[in-house]
């Protein structure tokens, strides 16, 4: 049985944070298979991926991806999911890793939408910029991953997001069964907010699997919440840096081992690999 089952998805490093703002964020390949087997250790049935360069620069390089890839292999039996938003690139870069590499999981952005972070210390923007997502691209990288075996992720900032999976499963371009990332807490998108989470949840094709990310340290709310209504979770240093003490994380494993111990806490168990493979319909 696998349904009281939550799926633990650890994004390890995002494409922006730096080593100064977390010393335990990835840059080497060894870096990503020893957090991979921390976060793996903790509980984690899969790794969201954004590669970097030794230097912590980011990179949609194939060639990168590969050796990453190779190296959590080695490390762990863990699911890959690799990352496919960016700005300004070609997207057929934005693609290629996915494309001959073959990661379990790609995620997919389902919208457009205004990115930004406000500071209300400033009174300004730290960043604001229009994040591009049109039909025509999503549909593009969909059957690029329906080629290649890759199961989509499909990740919604705001509920029009969601709404987008409607005309794309019409389409057949998008296959039953659907998973959902719910992204919360972004200047621009929804709210980051129980209630929020809950009307998400609701708007859901039926039989679909979701998971929550929640944005900074509002994590740790929105993982209690998504566990209670029966979803999964994302954590990990893209998204938060701090565990719910306030005290930073060590490592990767130290966010995935709060939310397995959240997980118990409610009655539900964490998946396994191959039980996240089974509830997420992938081969």
């Amino acid at each position: 049985m696998t349904g009281d089952k939550v799926i633990l998805t650890c994004a390890m490093s995002g494409a922006v944070t730096t080593r100064k703002q977390c010393p335990a964020i990835p840059y080497t390949v060894e870096d990503y298979a020893a957090e991979a087997k921390r976060a793996f250790d903790a509980g984690a049935a899969v790794v969201h991926i954004h590669a970097r360069e030794d230097d912590g620069q980011p990179t949609y390089s194939a060639q990168r991806y590969r050796a990453i890839a190779a190296a959590i292999g080695e490390a762990c039996p863990i699911l890959l999911n690799f990352s496919t938003g960016a700005i300004g690139m070609p997207i057929e870069d934005r693609v290629a890793h996915i494309v001959e590499v073959r990661p379990h999981i790609g995620a997919l952005n389902m919208g457009s939408m205004n990115y930004a972070k406000y500071s209300e210390k400033r009174r300004d923007f730290v960043f604001e910029f229009v994040f591009s997502n049109p039909f025509h691209e999503i549909i593009w990288l969909l059957r690029k991953m329906n080629e290649s075996g890759v199961k989509p992720e499909l990740e919604c900032f705001d509920t029009g997001h969601v709404a987008s999976a409607g005309p794309l499963l019409h389409m057949e371009v998008l296959r039953p069964p659907l998973d959902f990332s719910l992204i919360m807490g972004v200047d621009g998108g929804i709210p980051a907010t129980a209630r929020h989470l809950a009307f998400q949840a609701q708007n859901l094709p039926a039989g679909s699997t979701w998971k929550v990310i929640g944005i900074s340290r509002d994590q740790w709310m929105l993982a209690g919440a998504a566990l209670s209504l029966g979803g999964h979770v994302r954590i990990g240093l893209e998204d938060n840096f701090y565990l719910p003490d306030g005290e930073m994380a060590r490592s990767n494993g130290d966010l995935v081992a709060q939310a397995a111990t959240m997980a118990r806490s409610v009655g539900r168990e964490v998946a396994t690999v191959d039980e996240a493979k089974s509830m997420l319909g992938i081969a």
